[in-house]
């Protein structure tokens, strides 16, 4: 069965070139879960100018960064390091509605994207937050890759195991060992405050 929801990070990919990729994979909605969709590097993928290239493509676009970004504003949110806490923010009803969007989305049979801008899922919330939550809640999910290919949620579940160094067995769990290893990942690559020193 074909993943009901994506995720993509354009990283500094032209922008047909996203869209090809896109298309490859049926995409017909994205989601775009930036908190600041601008950038000065990528200004093709400022949220006014991947909306209207979306329109042209016949694809739908949503931008929910406030429900589903990874920088929170709210200093509840921030842990005491200075790290955006992945597991406070999936907690509140502002990131409730907003999974609540892309089912919405899924059941009105769009294929989503879910779009951010690291290039690599294991780097972004878009994996890390949004996709696990989703994945929780029995979507399927699989990940497009900076060369197209699609990686499907247990490969990808698998590479974050092997890069924590946990692996399920005797002594733990899977479900202990995914959790370890997807709070150790985020704690080192989510957004941190300008101020605070980063692990």
């Amino acid at each position: 069965m074909a993943p009901q929801i994506l995720t993509i990070g354009h990283g500094a990919h032209p922008v047909d070139r996203f869209f090809e990729m896109a298309a490859a994979q049926g995409v017909t909605a994205l989601v775009d879960v930036r908190t600041s969709p601008w950038s000065r590097f990528a200004p093709q993928y400022n949220r006014p100018t991947l909306a209207a290239a979306a329109a042209t493509r016949g694809i739908a676009y949503v931008f929910l960064g406030v429900e589903l970004g990874g920088r929170p504003s709210d200093p509840a949110l921030v842990d005491a390091a200075g790290t955006a806490d992945y597991r406070a923010m999936a907690g509140t009803d502002a990131f409730a509605h907003g999974i609540g969007r892309v089912r919405e989305g899924v059941a009105k049979g769009y294929r989503i994207a879910l779009v951010c801008s690291e290039r690599d899922c294991l780097d972004c919330h878009r994996n890390l937050l949004v996709a696990r939550a989703l994945a929780c809640e029995g979507l399927d999910v699989a990940h497009i890759g900076a060369d197209g290919a699609v990686e499907d949620q247990a490969g990808m579940e698998a590479r974050l195991l092997a890069w924590a160094g946990r692996s399920a067995g005797l002594f733990e769990a899977r479900e202990e060992a995914l959790d370890g290893a997807y709070l150790s990942r985020a704690r080192k690559v989510a957004w941190r405050r300008p101020e605070a020193p980063r692990a």
